[in-house]
């Protein structure tokens, strides 16, 4: 199903996102280029949260593009699958805005379900290879 190639790439621009909202606070605080990141400390709290779900977001990332391409290339086609596939897309997108925003209920939430949406796909992957 060419759904999980476009959650793989929307995935991969989502990882990004929170990165805006760093650049954004670098350019407000004066940015240093000679020392990037020593910066973090000079950042506001909000920018400090951008940075780390940035980072997690490339964390959660190698997770499912795995799982995407497994499902890819094993030829799962079910609509649980892609479900999994957008559910993870949208659970990111909203994680990076609960992080940001320091709502640490629904941030955990769409970790959850994110991290179900990769459990899923590598789960259906298998069972489609066993097949």
């Amino acid at each position: 199903m060419i759904i999980f190639l476009y959650s793989i790439a929307a995935a991969a621009v989502l990882i990004y996102v929170p990165f805006l909202v760093v650049a954004y606070a670098r350019v407000r605080v004066g940015y240093d280029l000679s020392a990037p990141r020593a910066m973090f400390d000079k950042l506001p709290p909000y920018a400090q949260r951008a940075t780390w779900a940035h980072q997690n977001s490339f964390e959660a990332f190698m997770v499912f593009a795995a799982a995407a391409f497994m499902a890819y290339v094993t030829g799962v086609n079910s609509s649980t699958a892609a479900t999994a596939a957008i559910a993870f897309v949208a659970a990111r997108f909203l994680y990076s805005i609960f992080y940001i925003l320091n709502i640490p209920l629904l941030r955990s939430l769409m970790f959850g379900i994110g991290s179900l949406g990769s459990a899923i796909l590598i789960f259906l992957s298998i069972i489609q290879a066993s097949s």
